[in-house]
């Protein structure tokens, strides 16, 4: 668990590789560094070069060309003894994973002289290439994670303490002269770059000899850094240095020009001058200082990871893919994530050779946080380029007693729904954190720190993971193993499937979460943060999210900073804001308003752009104008009734109530003791909105009326009573499947499926035990079979057969032509053999 020169490519029209393989090292195990390996054709001319061994497409990741789900498991191979490496990697083994993880510290490999040890000179356990060796041995890829940032509960977060103290120009004050609370640095600083070069030039080659090629396993992706800008958020503590404050002014004048004197007051100043203006704001731009600040942060991030992969390249570091993990869970949601996202959203967006990925802590998954899980992957989606996939560099799969002190426990049932939801949503590389404990080691010699270990955690690190930290099978080990099989075993069905979509898109504001940096005690900078912070993404009460959710909508998200919105692309928008909304932000959903788009606004209507300065574009479209806000109080139970197409849902009480005066539309709810508005229906041009300005609750029969007013309603309905998420995954015309989950506890659900009025599986009612995923084929070639639909869940594939698991009592299968099982009650219908089974697991075979 962890806390707190652009380079150029080759592509092709069909394809998107990762890196082009010419002039790469040589990948296989223990090739020196400079050994060229060059294919000849028969005639002794030579071949075209090898295809790199890792690529990306059409959101799949391909290893030797075959799509795949990469499934990992994290092992810090650094606190071990090395004679314990291979019993952890049994454990692995026996778990089912294909790929180990591991984060290769610097803190480590820095001796007390300050030389680097990576062969094991002095301690057997920094023989990094050792450890790379006996993975691949073992038939293992890697994930290699070198930092120079690792966190990982480490000191310095990774970072030697030698490199802070030898150039204290790296760590900066923040706000307001206040010393930074966490260990971060200046990552643009030059001697920063200057120790990460020389750490890259020592780690990396150990990496790069070690590519996958041939055929045979070796290191599959290299993450850059690790959870960037994660420290100074979490701390509120932006890296003010005179070298950063340099680049900030002149990005200053550039943005704004000749206007950045209406922006800032100290514009035009020497840097004497508006350094300190910027380090001790004044309150009346703070707001805007807030923004622009963020904004900048984004540009240097992507500037800094681009100086790590030039320097990996330089080593010999090519033909796999780069990551970055995205930061931003805990406390059981997500709320924070998207801060994550919009800070790292230009290191990876579009990036040919970059995949991005979640690191998500959220223990037990149910009804109350899974809607966060789908927006990690939504808005991740929303702000990636079309052809990358995702990946989960951090799965939360241990049982989450991190403090060893008997005080949290995620269920067992938790691991595989939270793989299961990912799946559905197209995540295509896992890795599993922390998959196995461990022990801190002592550094070389004494640091002070209170008991000389490399680790905040004490003797012991990684309580809860799935193997502790002796090697013993922990409680979690079990649901991981079965989660991490049952993967592997549906690769082959889903490594190639879409997910697919319902006409309705949640909108992603990254600017609603440029918040990271917030002057404080400033209140222009504490009303955005205020405003934002209640509304953004989820909706009041996260209502609207998971009212989509529950209500069978299959949404995806779109980024509407990126580009203009279409209404044939996007037909219906549902957007959760407040008051504060950027100008070019609104000024896009007017256009897509008049042009024929739907548009469902929960929150508030904007009024403000993000800097603080009174803009109110959309409201005038929509014909709305602010009069109160009305809150619940003691003896004051603030009410709200239903009209027009919501007529006949019952009086409620809420929290808040803004209310407007409507020029024109319908008002479907109003405030109970004045008669005011605060939910509307308006048309706007060749399109409608339905503006919903209240914190009303997650009430489905009310959402869903709003939807259908829209034109936004599922394709895909149930007759379940409580609250269950059905996903599908298609690959066209050779079959799709229908991901079910039941996120209650001990509540059976037994439902019937239709779509688009059509009955699903036959008629047949779908048994959905309590905390339960199932993937469900619905037209699907497999094992030589069309199967038409099953009510068992597929947990296997092979040469003309398929494996299932029972949900309910009895489970169906209908499959195009012959086919059967043993046991099976058998019945044909034209040509469609239908095989009734009663047993927890069984297989079907061809003819």
């Amino acid at each position: 668990m962890t806390h707190a020169a652009p380079q150029q490519h080759t592509s092709s029209p069909s394809r998107r590789t990762v890196l082009a393989a010419s002039g790469a090292l040589a990948a296989t195990a223990g090739l020196p560094l400079g050994a060229a390996t060059t294919a000849h054709a028969a005639d002794g001319t030579a071949a075209a070069a090898a295809a790199p061994p890792v690529t990306f497409k059409d959101r799949q990741i391909l290893i030797d060309g075959k799509p795949t789900v990469v499934m990992a498991g994290e092992i810090h191979y650094f606190r071990l003894r090395k004679q314990d490496w291979q019993s952890r990697l049994d454990r692995a083994k026996e778990a089912g994973l294909d790929t180990i993880a591991t984060y290769i510290p610097w803190v480590w490999h820095e001796t007390a002289d300050g030389s680097l040890d990576v062969t094991g000179r002095t301690r057997p356990e920094r023989d990094l290439g050792a450890f790379l060796d006996l993975c691949v041995e073992n038939g293992f890829d890697v994930i290699a994670r070198p930092g120079p940032f690792t966190m990982a509960e480490l000191e310095g977060e990774g970072v030697p303490a030698r490199v802070r103290e030898e150039h204290p120009e790296i760590v900066a004050t923040g706000w307001d002269g206040r010393k930074a609370t966490t260990e971060t640095v200046d990552y643009l600083a030059p001697a920063f770059l200057d120790e990460a070069r020389r750490w890259y030039d020592a780690v990396i080659p150990v990496i790069a000899r070690r590519l996958r090629s041939g055929g045979r396993p070796g290191v599959i992706a290299c993450q850059l850094d690790n959870e960037i800008g994660m420290l100074a958020w979490v701390s509120n503590g932006p890296d003010l240095t005179d070298g950063l404050l340099g680049s900030f002014n002149a990005w200053l004048e550039q943005k704004y020009g000749e206007r950045l004197g209406d922006r800032y007051p100290f514009a035009g100043r020497n840097a004497e001058d508006r350094n300190p203006a910027i380090r001790e704001p004044e309150d009346g731009y703070a707001a805007a200082l807030m923004h622009d600040l963020g904004t900048f942060m984004r540009g240097r991030f992507a500037r800094y990871t681009a100086e790590l992969k030039g320097y990996a390249e330089k080593n010999g570091l090519t033909g796999i893919p780069y990551l970055i993990n995205i930061h931003g869970t805990g406390g059981g949601t997500a709320e924070n994530y998207p801060i994550g996202v919009s800070q790292l959203m230009e290191t990876f967006s579009g990036k040919p050779d970059v995949i991005p990925g979640s690191d998500f802590y959220l223990g037990s998954l149910d009804v109350h946080n899974v809607t966060d899980l789908y927006l990690i992957n939504a808005f991740t989606t929303a702000v990636s380029g079309s052809e990358q996939p995702l990946s989960v560099l951090e799965f939360d799969a241990g049982h989450a007693d991190y403090g060893n002190d008997n005080s949290d426990q995620t269920d067992a049932e938790s691991t595989w729904l939270k793989t299961a939801l990912c799946l559905a949503q197209g995540v295509r590389m896992f890795n599993y954190y922390l998959f196995s404990g461990g022990f801190n080691p002592k550094f070389d010699k004494p640091v002070g720190n209170g008991n000389d270990r490399i680790g905040s955690t004490g003797e012991l690190h990684g309580f809860a993971a799935p193997v502790d930290p002796q090697g013993r099978r922990g409680v979690s080990f079990g649901p991981t193993k079965e989660s991490a099989h049952l993967v592997r075993s549906l690769a082959p069905v889903l490594a190639t499937m879409k997910p697919e979509h319902d006409p309705v898109s949640l909108a992603f504001v990254p600017d609603h979460y440029l918040t990271e940096y917030h002057p404080p005690e400033r209140k222009s900078a504490d009303a955005v943060l205020a405003d934002v912070q209640g509304t953004r993404g989820f909706g009041p009460r996260a209502a609207l999210s998971r009212s989509l959710l529950f209500n069978g909508v299959r949404y995806d998200s779109v980024d509407i900073q990126a580009r203009d919105l279409d209404p044939a692309r996007t037909p219906v928008l549902a957007l959760a804001t407040g008051a504060y909304l950027g100008r070019a932000s609104q000024d896009r959903l007017v256009a897509y308003l008049e042009a024929g788009g739907k548009l469902l606004l929960s929150g508030m209507v904007p009024a403000k752009d993000m800097d603080g300065s009174t803009y109110t574009a959309l409201a005038d479209a929509l014909g709305l104008t602010f009069e109160r806000t009305m809150t619940d109080a003691d003896r004051f139970r603030l009410s709200v009734t239903a009209h027009g197409w919501a007529e006949g849902i019952a009086e409620i009480r809420m929290g808040q109530a803004h209310l407007y005066a409507a020029r024109r539309g319908t008002t479907v709810l109003r405030e109970y003791t004045t008669g005011k508005g605060c939910g509307f229906d308006i048309t706007v041009g060749k399109g409608r909105a339905v503006v919903v300005t209240c914190m009303y609750r997650g009430d489905l029969e009310f959402w869903g009326k709003a939807l259908a007013a829209l034109g936004g309603g599922p394709a895909i309905t149930h007759s379940a009573t409580r609250p269950a998420v059905l996903l599908h995954t298609s690959r066209g015309e050779n079959g799709r499947v229908m991901h079910a989950f039941n996120l209650t506890s001990g509540y059976e659900e037994s439902l019937t499926v239709t779509e688009k009025g059509k009955a699903l599986f036959g008629g047949e009612r779908l048994t959905l035990p309590g905390r339960s995923a199932a993937v469900l084929p619905l037209g699907l070639d497999a094992g030589g079979m069309h199967i038409a639909y099953a009510t068992a869940g597929i947990t296997g594939t092979g040469k003309g057969q398929v494996t299932f698991r029972t949900l309910g009592e009895e489970a169906v299968v209908a499959v195009d032509g012959p086919a059967r099982c043993e046991g099976a009650r058998v019945t044909t219908e034209g040509g469609r053999t239908v095989l009734r089974v009663r047993r927890a697991e069984f297989t079907v075979r061809r003819g």
